[in-house]
């Protein structure tokens, strides 16, 4: 069975910068601080469906 994707969209510009494989047995949405090569910053960036 294949895993399910998950992009992160940085919450400044929403840009989708990061994939990473889904954790079934997470609840809620993802939130980590990353790189945005974008905005040249870290800013907060948000698991998108």
């Amino acid at each position: 069975m294949a895993k399910k994707k998950v992009a992160l969209a940085c919450s400044e510009c929403g840009s989708r910068n990061y994939t990473l494989t889904e954790n079934p047995n997470r609840q809620e949405r993802l939130e980590v601080k990353k790189f945005c090569k974008y905005c040249n910053k870290h800013t907060i960036h948000r698991e998108t469906k």
